[in-house]
């Protein structure tokens, strides 16, 4: 009996202790999942954040970068093209023409009050000052004064006229019943204390006989150095052997022949056309004559 009881009290603490160590098995079980989920949980949210914040970063920061690039580059372009669009068409300053001169009437008397040397002509001058630009200047006659001398024989006549800045010294020669013109000086006062002062002596201009008057009524240009040019206008001269203070007869300038030379040309040009079309007619019709007997 004893040993009976002792068998079914050694079976109850048995069972006891399967049971028990049945619900320790249950509850190891249970806690490691719950370790292992929460771990998997946890892992899988730390690996997903570092995950999306490169790639958010990344992406944002693209095309924030792309557009100011592209923005600044459209607005220098235009810019730079504007500038020089504005700048090409700009028209240079340009100096008004200056007008002809007037014509002044210049004479020279002699001690017996009759004129020993005429002058008609509107002057205009020309001169550089140093690297500078051309200027022009006109004479103007009606604040001009008239001075000069006369010549006979051998001696040369002259013709002085002076402004309140300007002066030009004409000299005129004689020689073998031939005159010209071979010396003109000219200064201006350019202000400032400033003179500019040019002159030739060695020309042979505007040439003609004694007892006649040289004459060119175009404009002539002449360069009397490097640095001054005279223009002329209207010119008529006569510096020796004038009478009834008068001009005598005028030998004008090539320039005026030619004038009168062209008309004279295209004339006997058409006169020989004509010509040529009434040859023509004329041999056409005996041509046509011929064949009428013939037949």
């Amino acid at each position: 009996m004893a040993v009976r009881g002792c068998l079914i009290l050694l079976f109850v603490l048995l069972t006891g202790i399967a049971h028990t160590f049945s619900q320790l098995s249950g509850s190891s079980t249970v806690d490691p999942t719950t370790i292992t989920t929460s771990n998997s949980t946890n892992s899988s949210t730390e690996a997903t954040t570092p995950t999306i914040a490169p790639t958010f970063n990344v992406t944002s920061e693209s095309p924030v970068t792309t557009p100011q690039n592209s923005t600044n580059y459209t607005t220098e372009v235009p810019t730079t093209t504007h500038s020089n669009v504005t700048s090409v068409p700009t028209p240079p300053p340009t100096t008004p023409p200056v007008p002809k001169p007037a014509v002044g009437n210049y004479s020279i008397k002699s001690n017996t009050m009759a004129d020993c040397l005429l002058a008609n002509m509107g002057l205009q001058f020309i001169f550089k000052v140093g690297d500078n630009a051309n200027q022009t200047v006109n004479l103007d006659p009606t604040a001009t004064a008239v001075n000069g001398t006369c010549g006979s024989g051998g001696s040369d006549s002259s013709l002085l006229l002076t402004t309140k800045d300007i002066t030009v010294l004409f000299v005129f020669t004689n020689a073998s019943k031939k005159f010209h013109l071979h010396t003109l000086s000219f200064t201006i006062d350019l202000g400032n204390g400033n003179i500019f002062y040019q002159s030739n002596n060695n020309m042979s201009l505007w040439e003609a006989s004694v007892g006649s008057s040289y004459m060119c009524k175009k404009e002539q240009s002449y360069v009397i150095t490097d640095n001054f040019t005279l223009n002329t206008f209207e010119l008529q001269v006569q510096p020796f052997d004038i009478k009834n203070n008068m001009f005598s007869t005028a030998h004008e300038c090539s320039m005026d022949d030619a004038s009168l030379l062209i008309p004279i040309i295209v004339g006997a040009a058409l006169a020989g056309l004509i010509l040529i079309v009434v040859i023509a007619y004329v041999i056409g019709r005996r041509r046509t004559y011929v064949g009428y007997q013939t037949l």
